[in-house]
């Protein structure tokens, strides 16, 4: 399981961050904090994947609290989840080796999507060194947030929600379109659509499904 530390001032947002983590498949909270002193305190006696970090805390600057962990020898990746909007904040985030920037306020979702990515990022880079150039970009191109603005012509991000959703929980056995389209109340054709959509965005797999008879039936996997 990835350990995840939750550094978070506001109680009520600490909590959502906790239950969010703990929907997401492979992750756990290992600790949940409200300053950057209790963050440190944590991290001393039991090391974590990941830190949620907000970065407007009581003690002391999120990022300042970075630095110290840096400092400290603690080499957990840092996902900043904050309202600050001052784009030099994130220039300084970037510099100091966050991986992952979250405007507050935001939805499972959003933060569902980062968790995988880093995930993703993090088995495309294990320990050792890199085969060549491609597994580095792989790597680095995981953790490019997905651009839901950017939907082609007549998918809506409602319907691509109630989709991903039917297929993600189909697990690894997957669905057809027709599966799909009953579980999100679409058409074949727009579950169809919506799920080439995931596979041409790299988020789910198709493979051909053989029947007794006739023509292969597509399978859609989710990817994680």
């Amino acid at each position: 399981m990835i350990g995840v530390l939750v550094v978070e001032d506001d109680p009520v947002a600490a909590e959502a961050h906790r239950l969010y983590v703990g929907r997401v498949a492979g992750f756990e909270v290992a600790a949940v904090v409200h300053d950057g002193g209790a963050a440190l305190r944590v991290l001393e006696r039991r090391p974590v994947d990941l830190v949620l970090l907000d970065l407007n805390l009581p003690d002391g600057h999120g990022l300042r609290l970075v630095q110290r962990m840096r400092a400290a020898g603690h080499g957990a990746d840092v996902i900043a989840v904050t309202s600050a909007r001052d784009l030099k904040v994130v220039r300084q985030a970037v510099s100091a080796g966050v991986v992952q920037y979250l405007l507050k306020p935001f939805a499972f979702p959003a933060l569902r999507d980062r968790l995988e990515a880093w995930a993703r990022y993090r088995s495309e880079l294990p320990d050792g060194e890199a085969s060549g150039q491609d597994q580095v970009d792989r790597a680095l191109a995981v953790l490019r947030p997905p651009r839901s603005a950017a939907l082609p012509k007549g998918l809506s991000a409602p319907t691509l929600e109630a989709v991903t959703q039917a297929l993600r929980g189909a697990g690894p056995q997957g669905l057809s379109a027709n599966d799909a389209a009953r579980a999100a109340g679409v058409s074949r054709i727009t579950a169809r659509r919506y799920l080439e959509h995931l596979v041409e965005t790299g988020r789910a797999a198709r493979t051909p499904r053989y029947g007794q008879v006739g023509r292969p039936e597509l399978c859609y996997r989710w990817s994680r």
